[in-house]
């Protein structure tokens, strides 16, 4: 699988007030923000094509891209090509700092069942906003494998069904989502689709649109959240006290500018 990725900036601190784990912060997120989106369920045309229409189909998505990101057509009529995932995740993800990236392809050529490493230094950390990856996939890959290939190249340790991969398609100034089930192909997908962003992008997101199931994440992971829960309360109250120390002040010069009676 070839990766290259792009994100946008964003700061991150670090703390070593634990033996077993720092974490980093690149933006805030406990709060809610409004939706702007919504997700709905699109009632794409689900095809099946016969080899010569994905042939056909492959060389017109070809001709409309400026880019060398092509699919290419083999002869047994399955396909390769890439995919561009933007990764929209609202809360930490958690990393082990020992553990080596695994590609996707690494982990079907395992003939057995790795050995699970111990964790002794855990990271949890947000991905920076607008983070984006591109995949290059064959046509059989499914997107539960997607899903765990991203999880792989970041080392994340959380439990894959954490997460989902969503279809996003913008129609009429409203933008729709729908969640791939384990077993859809994403290539396939991009490739009825076309290249065009707007007609369908990726989007990796949690699985989940209500609260948040704290159930599932581990006490570490807990006391992490507690800790940047308290750093987001604190700045808040530090951003609060210097608006009214600015407005306070603001009316003192005022006052002190103005003559008696």
């Amino acid at each position: 699988m070839t990766w290259t990725s792009t994100s946008s900036s964003g700061y991150c601190s670090q703390e070593e007030d634990s033996e077993f784990e720092q974490f980093f912060t690149a933006r805030t997120s406990f709060i809610k923000k409004p939706r702007k989106y919504k997700d709905e369920y699109i009632n794409w045309e689900k095809q099946v094509l016969t080899r010569d229409e994905i042939e056909t189909k492959i060389r017109e998505y070809n001709s409309q891209i400026n880019s060398d990101l092509v699919m290419t057509l083999n002869n047994d009529g399955t396909y390769t090509g890439f995919i561009k995932v933007q990764l929209k995740l609202v809360r930490p993800i958690s990393v082990s700092a020992n553990m080596k990236p695994q590609s996707m392809y690494d982990a079907k050529k395992m003939t057995a069942p790795a050995r699970p490493q111990s964790i002794k230094r855990r990271t949890s950390f947000y991905l920076p906003k607008d983070t984006v990856k591109h995949l290059h996939i064959s046509s059989h890959t499914k997107a539960s494998e997607v899903i765990k290939a991203l999880l792989n190249k970041f080392m994340v340790v959380d439990n894959p069904r954490k997460f989902a991969l969503f279809e996003r398609i913008e129609k009429e100034d409203q933008v729709y989502t729908r969640k791939l089930s384990d077993d859809e192909r994403p290539l396939y997908l991009r490739l009825l689709a076309g290249p065009d962003e707007k007609m369908l992008s990726l989007v990796l997101k949690e699985n989940e649109t209500g609260e948040v199931n704290w159930d599932a994440f581990s006490v570490p992971e807990l006391h992490n959240f507690l800790r940047i829960l308290k750093r987001e309360e604190e700045e808040h109250i530090r951003q609060m006290f210097g608006k009214y120390a600015r407005c306070r002040q603001k009316m003192q010069e005022e006052l002190a500018n103005r003559s008696p009676g």
